[in-house]
């Protein structure tokens, strides 16, 4: 959709005088992009009278439920941050702009083929990584959605300025990890947003991937681009040999000469070839700390999310969220909000179906036995907390990510879900407006304090941490600790110790 511009005064010095970070959305606070990622869909008490078929057909509407969780503003903030950090240097009126058209004028008619020269950035990236059914890419459309795609300038400050800003473009990795594939991908939806025909002329010329990664990168600048999400990132393990090496290089270009931030998504499977393939070059690209997202802990987090979806209930009896029933959610989840999105929908469906008409812990279980089945093995390993069993699943894994390189966490106000507790409850007033009011029972039960465990010194964590103070690496601790095996002497190798 296109957006006339509407330039905004800015608190930061460093993003004054900048048409392209003036016309953006004002930043927002945490309250503010809780109110703006929140959908809480319309909910009716009445709707529980209608006949079962109609219900049924209800219960999709689950899946319109977004409760925004404390990750989902950390992402938020990244990707304001990164957009604006993006564009510092690339005001249309400074002199960068115009030495990087100049720089790419000079690759396109050189015989060298793709090379690096250019000019040092403001931009910066990070690597979003997190398990499968998480919710990655739902919320990333939902932040994205904030921003307009395309704002048409046409003066700033009564300076002419015709030009269109392209304020961000999400493309997938190619399932093959090819290079030409995702350059294709990015023409066709330039091509869609600015109604050009560069897909034509490159399929016409036989366009080499040199010629079409300098092309790219004129075609960024020009429409000033100022985020690039790749999603499945995991695709490049499956790239041919030097494959995902070039690409991920090639990520680090687009970051450091041509000024674009990039942030690239995929699951724990992406986690070996960005380490690998990558480690060094990815340093280069300035990451405020790449995000690394796990299952849900039962807790406060938890806690939110199945109270802002247990809210919406057809049964005929209402059944009140209690402990014994919560405990069941979380155990057949193990905290995947996809999976208990998808249970709590079935639940409710079968319980209508079979004319009982209430939610139970025995129900609960039956239906993650027989419709959850395909991932119980997974449900099984997270349940465990078996690292060896967990890491035989790629997609829920994170035990091979490298917490080195990663900065620490952006600390969230203790009160943080507090606030989004209070958020989610006036968002269903004004959902029922005008319509029957009725009490919500509130039977939110006491639970006792976890007991401090005694120190077990053959703990992981224990081990790493004690590592720290002696200053050892992770790697040295767990080695000598017997936690980490030779690969001579490691069970999946067939052999045995």
């Amino acid at each position: 959709m296109l957006f006339n511009t509407n330039y905004k005064e800015q608190v930061i010095s460093d993003y004054r005088g900048n048409p392209l970070i003036e016309a953006l959305p004002s930043i927002m606070s945490p309250n503010e992009v809780v109110e703006r990622l929140s959908i809480y869909p319309p909910y009716n008490p009445r709707e529980r009278e209608l006949h079962s078929h109609y219900r049924i057909h209800i219960l999709n509407r689950l899946f319109q439920i977004f409760q925004p969780l404390p990750m989902n503003i950390d992402l938020e903030n990244r990707i304001s941050r990164v957009i604006r950090q993006g564009y510092i240097y690339r005001n249309p009126f400074g002199r960068e702009l115009s030495k990087g058209f100049r720089e790419d004028y000079k690759r396109m008619h050189s015989t060298c083929g793709y090379i690096n020269n250019g000019y040092n950035t403001s931009a910066c990236g990070f690597t979003l990584i997190g398990i499968s059914g998480l919710g990655k890419t739902t919320a990333l459309n939902h932040i994205l959605d904030i921003y307009p795609q395309i704002i048409s300038h046409s003066e700033y400050q009564g300076v002419p300025l015709a030009a269109y800003q392209v304020v961000w473009m999400k493309l997938e990795c190619p399932f093959d990890g090819s290079i030409k594939g995702l350059l294709f991908d990015f023409f066709s939806q330039i091509d869609r947003l600015l109604g050009t025909n560069y897909y034509e002329k490159m399929t016409k010329t036989r366009a080499t991937t040199d010629v079409m990664l300098t092309a790219m990168n004129q075609v960024i600048r020009s429409c000033s681009l100022g985020l690039l999400v790749i999603d499945e990132i995991q695709h490049l393990s499956t790239a041919k040999s030097g494959g995902s090496k070039r690409m991920l290089n090639f990520f680090v270009n687009l970051v450091n000469k041509v000024g674009v931030a990039v942030v690239m998504v995929g699951t724990p499977r992406s986690a070996g070839v960005l380490q690998s393939e990558f480690r060094q070059a990815r340093r280069g690209i300035g990451i405020g700390g790449d995000m690394i997202c796990d299952r849900l802990e039962k807790g406060k987090v938890w806690d939110l999310l199945i109270n802002a979806i247990w809210h919406y209930q057809w049964t005929k009896e209402k059944t009140p969220l209690t402990k014994e029933l919560n405990d069941a959610m979380y155990d057949e989840t193990q905290g995947i909000p996809d999976l208990v999105t998808k249970l709590y929908a079935i639940v409710q469906a079968k319980a209508i179906s079979s004319g009982k008409e209430q939610i139970t812990t025995k129900l609960i279980r039956k239906v993650a036995k027989e419709n959850l089945r395909l991932v119980q093995p997974m449900i099984k390993a997270l349940r465990s907390g078996n690292l060896r069993e967990i890491a035989k699943y790629e997609d829920i894994s994170i035990g091979n990510v490298d917490f080195s390189d990663i900065l620490n966490k952006t600390k969230q106000n203790i009160d943080m879900n507090y606030m989004l507790e209070k958020v989610q409850k006036n968002k269903e007033k004004e959902n029922q407006s005008n319509k029957i009011v009725v009490k919500e029972e509130n039977n939110k039960s006491k639970r006792p304090k976890a007991k401090k465990e005694p120190i077990n010194p053959h703990d992981i964590r224990y081990i790493v941490n004690e590592a720290k103070k002696d200053s050892k690496s992770p790697y040295e601790a767990l080695k000598e600790s017997g936690d980490i095996i030779t690969y001579d002497k490691d069970i999946f190798s067939g052999v045995i110790a």
